[in-house]
Formats: C-alpha cells, sequence, structure tokens
C-alpha cells in the first residue's frame, strides 16, 4: 500500500530544489492586499520556543526523471548533483504562496533559491530570475509578478537593515508549508477537487497520510503492517460513513456552526482529541499548535513526530470517542437529553459542549448518574422558568422561550417512549426519536397559536373555512344557514349574513395583547409554514399543520347545495415534519373538551400549560 506522505517543511529545506509549474496551472496572479497580508501575517508572527508560522498545504508529486542521465549529461559539479538528488517536484497546490515567498527571498538578497519552471510558460522562469519592469505589459504573468516585487520592496523600504535580516531568518527557520506528497493520485484530478471544487485539503486527510505512514508503525514486519494500515483504513472509511449521516451528524452539530458542512466530518473526532489534549502533548508543543484551521493536524503530527508515538493506541482513542458519540445517539434517553444540550440554542459551538460531557461522561461510573448530570445541566437552561412571563412587550424578544418550548417536546417524546417500553409488547423500532436533524434544517422557530394581531374573518375564504369548521357541530338551523351561505353569488351579502349567522353563535372569551404574549400561546413553527398561514384563523392554522404533517398542502374544504363537504385534491409538499407538540396543539389534544375548533381558547391555553409544567417536573426524578 502506497500511502501519500505528509510533513512540515521550512522555506529553508526548499532551497535548493526544483519545482515544476504544469499547464493546468494558471499563471501567477496575487495582488497587492495578498501579498501585504503574508509580509504582515509573518512579521506579527511571534515564535514561542519551538513555535513557528504554519502556511496552507503545498501538494506536490515527485516527477519521473532519468537521474543517472543528467548527472552525466547536465551536472559538472558536486552541488549540481545534490540539487538533482533532490528530485523535481510537480505543484498540484500552493503555487501563488510558493512563488510569493521566491519573490520575497529575492528582494531580501536570497542566494541560491529554489527554482520554478513553467510547461507552458517557460519565460517566466528567466523573469523571475531577473525581474524587469520594463517589459511588464508583454505578458499577464509578468505584469503580477512586478506587482508583487513593487509592493515587497514597498513594504521593505520602511524596515531598517537589522529589521530585514530577522525577518528574512524567520522566513526562512520559521515559517513552514504542509508538505503534502501525493504518491499514487492523477495530479491532475487532485488539482481540480482542491482548485475548481474549492476544496481545500481537510485536517482529516492530512492526518490519514500520518496514520498509514509506515514510518509511524514502530514495530511488526511488513505485513503486520500493511495489516494494521489496512485495518485503520478500514475501520476510518466506517466511521466516515457514519458521520455523513444527516441523523447522526446534526444531532452532534447546529447549522450556524462553522465546520457544519465540512467535506470530511471524521475531523470532529480529531477536534475533540485536540480539543482534550487526549495524547498528552507537553505545554512546548501545544503552544506551538497555535490557532487557525490546521490546528488539528499539527496536533497529531506533533503526536507522531513526539519520543515514542504509539499509533495503535492514538487510533484507539479515535474509536472510543466515536463508540462514546454513536452510544448515545442510540440510546433514546441520552439521545434525548445530549441532543437538547447541544441544540437549545442555535448558535452553540457542538465541540465545547460534546467536549465537557464527554469529561462528564467519563468521571461518572453509570448511565443513570450521567443522565443525572445531563438533567441538572439542562434545569440551568430552563431553571425557574416564568410561565406567565410576557414575551414581545418591552422590547423581550420571543425567541427567550424557545428552550422550554423545546425541552417540551422533547420530554413528551421521552415520555411517549417511557410508556411503551414499559407495555412490553413493542419492539425497539416502535419508539420514537425526536428528529434534531429536521429540527435544524427547517429553520423552526417560536410562534404565536392564537394570531397575535386582530384578524376578523373579513374575507369569504376566511369566512367559508370558518363556518366549514362550525357546520360539523351545528345544529340543523346553523347549518341550514351555512348552506344558505354557501349559495350566495353577491360577495356584500354573503359578509353581511355572516355576520349574522356568527351573531347567534356563543361568543368566544376575548384575549389581550398580554394574554396573547405569553408561553401558552406559542408553539414551534417552522419558516415556510409560518409564511403560509400568516394571520390566519386558528382553524385555517390547524388545516395547514395537519397537511404539513402528511407531507401535503390541504386546499380549504367546500360545501355542496345538498350540504354535503367536499374535499379537493391534496398536494404534496415535500416535507413532513411538525413537532410532536405543535401538532397536538392543532389537534387540541392537551384540551379537556374538543369544543370550538374555530378557536384556541384559554381553556386549551391553561391545559397546554399544565403539561408545559408537568413535563419539567421530570427535571426533578
Amino acid at each position: 500500500m502506497k500511502e501519500n506522505k505528509i510533513g512540515l517543511k521550512p522555506i529553508g529545506e526548499l532551497l535548493g530544489m526544483r519545482f515544476f509549474i504544469p499547464s493546468y496551472q494558471r499563471g501567477y496572479r496575487w495582488v497587492e492586499q495578498q501579498v501585504t497580508d503574508l509580509l504582515n501575517d509573518v512579521n506579527e508572527f511571534e515564535p514561542a520556543d519551538g513555535g513557528f508560522y504554519c502556511l496552507q498545504p503545498l501538494v506536490v508529486k515527485k516527477r519521473k526523471e532519468d537521474i543517472l542521465s543528467k548527472i552525466k549529461n547536465e551536472t559538472e559539479s558536486l552541488e549540481e548533483i545534490e540539487q538533482l538528488l533532490k528530485g523535481e517536484w510537480e505543484v498540484i497546490d500552493g503555487q501563488q504562496r510558493l512563488t510569493t515567498i521566491y519573490i520575497i527571498l529575492s528582494c531580501l538578497n536570497g542566494k541560491d533559491l529554489y527554482s520554478l519552471m513553467y510547461e507552458t510558460r517557460k519565460d517566466s522562469a528567466n523573469f523571475l530570475a531577473e525581474i524587469d519592469e520594463s517589459v511588464s505589459h508583454k505578458n499577464i504573468d509578468y505584469h503580477y509578478i512586478v506587482l508583487a516585487k513593487n509592493t515587497i520592496q514597498n513594504w521593505l523600504s520602511n524596515k531598517s537593515y537589522q529589521d530585514r535580516r530577522d525577518f528574512k531568518e524567520k522566513l526562512l527557520s520559521k515559517v513552514k508549508f504542509i508538505w503534502y506528497e501525493s504518491v499514487d493520485e492523477d495530479p491532475i484530478q487532485v488539482f481540480t477537487r482542491l482548485n475548481i471544487g474549492k476544496i481545500s485539503l481537510t485536517n482529516a486527510e492530512l492526518i490519514k497520510a500520518l496514520f498509514l505512514n509506515r514510518s509511524n508503525f514502530n514495530m511488526g514486519d511488513d505485513g503486520y503492517i500493511q495489516l494494521r494500515q489496512r485495518e485503520i483504513a478500514s475501520e476510518w472509511d466506517n466511521i466516515e460513513y457514519a458521520l455523513q449521516d444527516d441523523e447522526f451528524w446534526l444531532f452532534l452539530h447546529n447549522l450556524k456552526e462553522k465546520g457544519y458542512d465540512r467535506p470530511t466530518r471524521i475531523d470532529f473526532i480529531f477536534d475533540l482529541i485536540c480539543k482534550q489534549n487526549s495524547l498528552e502533548l507537553d505545554k512546548e508543543k501545544l503552544d506551538a499548535i497555535g490557532t487557525d484551521e490546521y490546528k488539528t493536524f499539527r496536533y497529531f503530527y506533533g503526536y507522531f513526530k513526539s519520543g515514542n508515538p504509539d499509533i495503535v493506541l492514538c487510533w484507539k482513542s479515535v474509536k472510543k470517542y466515536y463508540q462514546v458519540l454513536k452510544e448515545w445517539y442510540n440510546d433514546l434517553e441520552l439521545y434525548h437529553y445530549v441532543g437538547y444540550l447541544i441544540s437549545w440554542k442555535p448558535d452553540i459551538i457542538s465541540l465545547d459542549v460534546i467536549s465537557s460531557l464527554v469529561e462528564e461522561w467519563s468521571n461518572r461510573h453509570d448511565k443513570g448518574a450521567f443522565l443525572s448530570y445531563l438533567k441538572s445541566e439542562i434545569k440551568e437552561k430552563v431553571s425557574n422558568p416564568i410561565l406567565d412571563k410576557q414575551y414581545e412587550e418591552d422590547g423581550r424578544n420571543k425567541r427567550e422561550c424557545r428552550p422550554i418550548l423545546l425541552f417540551h417536546n422533547i420530554q413528551t417524546v421521552i415520555n411517549q417512549n417511557y410508556t411503551q417500553r414499559n407495555n412490553g409488547k413493542y419492539q425497539a423500532e416502535a419508539f420514537y426519536k425526536f428528529p434534531f436533524h429536521l429540527y435544524k434544517l427547517e429553520n423552526w422557530d417560536v410562534e404565536h397559536i392564537n394570531s397575535n394581531t386582530e384578524n376578523p374573518e373579513d374575507d369569504i375564504e376566511t369566512q367559508k373555512e370558518w363556518l366549514l369548521n362550525v357546520y360539523l357541530s351545528a345544529d340543523d338551523d346553523i347549518q341550514e344557514k351555512i348552506s344558505t351561505y354557501f349559495g350566495m353569488q353577491d360577495a356584500e351579502k354573503q359578509k353581511i349574513f355572516f355576520n349574522e349567522i356568527k351573531s347567534t353563535l356563543p361568543v368566544q372569551e376575548e384575549w389581550s395583547q398580554m394574554e396573547k404574549n405569553r408561553i401558552w400561546n406559542y408553539a414551534l413553527l417552522d419558516s415556510s409554514t409560518n409564511r403560509s398561514y400568516g394571520n390566519s384563523i386558528f382553524s385555517g392554522k390547524r388545516r395547514i399543520i395537519i397537511g404539513k404533517d402528511k407531507g401535503k398542502l390541504i386546499p380549504i374544504p367546500k360545501l355542496s347545495k345538498s350540504g354535503k363537504l367536499i374535499i379537493g385534491e391534496e398536494f404534496d409538499a415535500g416535507s413532513s415534519f411538525v413537532p410532536p407538540c405543535t401538532k397536538q396543539v392543532f389537534l387540541k389534544y392537551y384540551s379537556p373538551t374538543a369544543d370550538h375548533s374555530n378557536y384556541w381558547t384559554k381553556l386549551d391555553a391553561e391545559a397546554y400549560l399544565e403539561d408545559i409544567r408537568e413535563c419539567l417536573k421530570k427535571l426533578e426524578e
């Protein structure tokens, strides 16, 4: 098994090397700002003991060449032979930085630099060696090379002689490329992914090269090493495959956090190991790994370059973290409580939460103790909730009650599963898991059950829906009047007759604005559904929610001349997820009676609020 090779290479080690820029690469195109940023970054970097400034990966592939023939025909000195023995490297990614650093070194009067040769722009190599501003108009590459040189010279002109010397020394010894040598891969395919697809090398890809590097196996014959390499590669793929499942991944992550959409997801486990320093690097090595996007790679690189790395132990650590995450995901109670702590606010950084939870998991001896800890953490998030608090008053935000509403949904699911489990006749697949992935992907938020604004039934369609919900439970006299309403052709007369019908029905208790802004009038609802029902009456919202749960768009029913309800054709609407408590609200599941399908009454609201209280009490058990 030929593995890609990886390391950290100081700029000083590049001197004397030969680099080949293939035809699939574009020419040099860095502008003034990019050059200045690199100069400032290196200049401002203050290396601690053993510290260094890390550049993004330089991806290369060694070119095949007839070394013996070249030594015989093209060399005249030992130095030239040594340079040939270093090989020639095809640059797959990193050409822009490599060229910029070459120009910086030339402006610092650097000698014996590395060489850059071009497959299609052969004159560019000579121009780099002797930059002539007078001919910069002849070639677009020349233009940008001259621009970079002038930018560098202007920047250096403000530095003293000693400052320039110190900068050059720092650049050569304290600035390092991540050196990634592609062995068997097609360089054009690698280039396409990194540049056209804009998918950078991930920490995982860099770390994988460390795990599969033969030199990191400090014992065993070739057969043993190959077996272990295949074993690690297979287990690696299995872990990555599992994490690519969005149900699992979005149990662990929030959409707003950096890294949610990373192409390789096993990186998250490496990030956890790095954050917790599970490989026990000393302070000096920890200080040297930096804070940029390749921090985790440098953490593992530091471990493998330490005195006595144990690749078997290191891989066991990776599997241990994965197994913990998988155990949480597969256990119904742990899944819901851990998932809540990751999801209760959309801007939570899951790495911090999960790192803390892994530590607590390790310190507790059984699941029961860990569950108690999870409940205590959740209590802090919903501690002493004032359930009659006014939201959207005096500048308060209704989203402040989202943690309570989310917990209500999750505890409801736990309660249902507990009842089913105690029943004993259900198989494991009958148990329900709250779909955190859909909750996050569909952008669910806090919305009013009973509309926050006055919405009298002024338009004909709203009046029809309102009357149809009355029709089914009305006496014969009211049903006859409603049928008459549906048979009328004059819209103005319909509106007048609607008010006459409504005046004969029981008057519902009015809600004050303050009452509308209590938690008993809030539920979780996705943004698209909220837009679709706007300020609809309760029965209209109910129809839309039932349709959403079925994955359908349900039209408003109609009434025939004979008094029969006509249900129109339903249309597919995509997603079919409605949080359980939202569905139960609109089905009036909490209500002691099923009256008043057109309204969310205060009696309904009190029953809903009482169920929230009962769920919160579960945190005390």
